[in-house]
């Protein structure tokens, strides 16, 4: 085998981002990637939250669809200034995916086997500052499509989890998706 640097094979890319059938465009494994395995960081500009709520929303039409991360209580990380393909991935109540905080960053993580040509996912759990009405709810409609679907893109306390009709749980404000 030939060790001139202009033969050695480039590594091949696990993912890609292409329209989704869940909501906008999504990240589609390429080839087969095992479970537990790094993919990749969420990236983008790091705000204050309240930066974040004077440059919010990013697109009036859909006022709720941000690439907002929360980070901790006082920081979030915009991906639409400056993020990867992290941004495109959806929301399952299924996920395949999950998000690792470390020292400040967040890293995506696969929580089981994923074969190509799957959509990678993760919970968002968005926590909303405010009771849970029907309405709320419906403003952030799941359509994940999983068989536990528990219909919304927020947070439910272990209550709600059970019984989607009761809304009422409170969050802390943060918000990512």
């Amino acid at each position: 085998m030939s060790r001139n640097p202009r033969f050695v094979r480039a590594r091949r890319r696990r993912f890609q981002v292409r329209r989704s059938p869940v909501h906008g465009r999504g990240v589609f494994a390429l080839v087969d990637i095992p479970a537990d395995t790094r993919l990749l960081e969420y990236t983008g500009q790091v705000i204050s939250w309240q930066q974040a709520q004077q440059q919010h929303p990013h697109d009036a039409a859909q006022p709720n669809h941000t690439f907002y991360f929360h980070v901790d209580d006082e920081h979030v990380i915009d991906a639409s200034r400056g993020g990867n393909s992290s941004r495109w991935i959806n929301h399952s109540c299924d996920p395949n995916t999950v998000a690792d905080e470390l020292d400040g960053r967040i890293f995506i993580r696969t929580l089981r086997r994923i074969r190509a040509g799957e959509e990678l996912s993760y919970d968002y759990g968005l926590i909303i500052d405010e009771p849970l009405t029907d309405e709320l709810l419906a403003e952030f409609a799941c359509h994940c499509g999983s068989a536990g679907c528990r219909g919304t893109l927020l947070a439910l306390d272990a209550d709600d989890d059970e019984n989607n009709d009761s809304p009422g749980a409170q969050g802390d404000g943060a918000a990512h998706g």
